[in-house]
């Protein structure tokens, strides 16, 4: 076996350049997957913001805590890390608000939408 010569297979290590392609295709859509997510869960923080801001400013506009609608909604805001980028006293007793996480994500700011009246 002394002359005898083995010549390497063209394709040689062409599994390990695929199996690195795909390693890497994975780990993109996990980031890509966790991104979103992370999108996810700021969205809903600042609606749950939006939300108690718009109750608590219904109730004070209603008389039934002191304050002003818009400061209170604001203040309440502020306690789950967000601001108040709009309040508005609307018919029957309704406040409408608008919020903006103070936390930015990759993908950009995340906001909230409320309003909050009296029970029909």
């Amino acid at each position: 076996m002394r002359g005898v010569r083995i010549r390497d297979h063209p394709e040689r290590g062409s599994g390990t350049v695929l199996a690195a392609g795909l390693a890497l295709v994975i780990i993109m859509a996990m980031t890509l997957m966790l991104l979103l997510a992370q999108s996810a869960v700021m969205a809903s923080r600042a609606a749950a913001a939006a939300d108690l801001g718009a109750l608590a400013g219904a109730d004070a506009l209603r008389g039934l805590t002191s304050g002003d609608p818009c400061a209170v909604a604001a203040a309440v805001a502020s306690r789950h890390d967000a601001v108040l980028t709009s309040c508005a006293e609307g018919a029957g007793l309704t406040v409408e608000v608008r919020t903006m996480l103070n936390a930015r994500s990759m993908l950009g700011a995340a906001s909230g939408h409320a309003r909050a009246g009296p029970p029909p």
